[in-house]
């Protein structure tokens, strides 16, 4: 807590370039996310940290550009969410919001900034929504969402046989379309769901949930939850002897900080599907060991990950027009080609979808492991043109009128 309020007390107090007397544009941008409780570790401070280094590395005041960075917290709460967004674009001036865990939260704060005409960049919320029927010409989707997981994770799992699936899933918007988007993957896949049980957010036991899961003898029991959920989730069943039984977990949506505050004993063998992942490349390397000495010796999560490289896309949006106007620079980025160190080359499509290459990932055994933050090991690269909901199949009114 110390940390976080460091963190967003330094932000809010003072802009993080300095600026110059010949700066010809100036922008102020809002990371909104869950800074305290059970999605904190996901994005919370991170992502501060990766929008202060892509300002850092952009060299933004040296082009002309002078930004300014303010944080929040929005609880988990839609209400609390978009009372927040609604005051950073009519008293504060902010102009672009990113991140934002917790798709309920994330569908609150889309609506406000269509009808203020802002620009939402969203990393941490992951309902396919977002760029399906509740789509908006405001709307940037940079990095996961829930068809990406479900086409990734269901889809390979249900093809090796695992083809009988119960859910345990997180009672609000975005657990409902991951359940939804998984359930399609699976039966697509050859495969069945055999029923589910819905929990509440931010649930300490899971013991009932789990012990009918158990009882569904379903050879996969698919977690369509996030962050402590899913650490909770994973060290009960555990307890429980519920994979020693030869029932298989999918971690539907599994950070790597999950995974490292569960520890490899607890997670090895789990498949999960990944945007980034800290040891990918040389340039997923590089950049991770610049945040990990800036964030606490933290390697960052794929939602931080997309903090950073949306930050620098709209910042070159933003340079190539000298402006700052909301149309010409939502034009821009989805007419500048994706080509990025960390998600590699991609696009951002009609329906704010921006689209990259998806890793499909098993968590390592600890006999596997070279070091603390070695944790993953590629099962498969689902490519740009695989990864995401086709363009037509999402209900997206903005669909051919672009």
């Amino acid at each position: 807590m110390k940390r976080t309020a460091s963190i967003l007390a330094g932000v809010a107090l003072a802009a993080l370039t300095a600026g110059s007397a010949a700066a010809q544009v100036s922008v102020k941008l809002g990371v909104l996310n869950d800074m305290s409780s059970l999605y904190a570790d996901i994005s919370g401070p991170g992502s501060v940290v990766a929008a202060r280094m892509a300002v850092e590395d952009f060299k933004a005041d040296a082009k002309g550009i002078k930004v300014e960075i303010v944080a929040s917290d929005h609880q988990n709460k839609p209400d609390i969410g978009s009372t927040i967004a609604r005051q950073w674009y009519d008293r504060e001036g902010v102009d672009m919001i990113l991140d934002v865990t917790t798709s309920s939260v994330a569908l609150a704060v889309s609506e406000v900034t269509r009808e203020k005409n802002k620009i939402f960049m969203i990393s941490g919320g992951g309902t396919s929504d977002l760029t399906g029927t509740k789509c908006t010409p405001n709307n940037v989707h940079w990095t996961y969402d829930t068809w990406a997981l479900a086409n990734g994770t269901g889809s390979a799992m249900t093809k090796k046989g695992a083809d009988s699936w119960y859910f345990l899933t997180a009672d609000y918007a975005f657990g409902a379309a991951l359940e939804r988007d998984t359930t399609e993957a699976v039966k697509k896949a050859g495969g069945k769901v055999l029923g589910g049980v819905k929990h509440p957010l931010n649930s300490p036991d899971f013991s009932s949930f789990l012990l009918q899961a158990q009882g569904s003898k379903a050879k996969v029991i698919a977690m369509a939850n996030a962050g402590g959920d899913t650490i909770n989730t994973i060290k009960q069943a555990s307890e429980f002897g519920i994979t020693q039984s030869g029932q298989a977990l999918a971690g539907l949506l599994l950070f790597s900080s999950d995974v490292k505050a569960l520890g490899l004993q607890a997670a090895q063998g789990i498949v999960l599907t990944e945007a980034f992942y800290w040891d990918q490349t040389e340039a997923t390397r590089e950049f991770s060991k610049r945040f990990s000495a800036k964030f606490d010796g933290k390697m960052p999560t794929s939602a931080q990950a997309g903090v950073y490289s949306s930050v620098l896309h709209y910042l070159k949006a933003v340079e190539a027009l000298k402006a700052k106007d909301t149309d010409k620079v939502m034009a821009k980025m989805k007419d500048m080609p994706i080509d990025d160190a960390l998600f590699g080359k991609g696009s951002i499509r009609a329906d704010g979808r921006a689209i990259h290459p998806m890793y499909l990932y098993e968590v390592k055994k600890p006999s596997e492991s070279k070091g603390p933050w070695d944790m993953y090991k590629v099962q498969a690269t689902i490519p740009t043109e695989e990864a995401f909901r086709p363009l037509n199949a999402g209900g997206c009114p903005l669909v051919g009128k672009s």
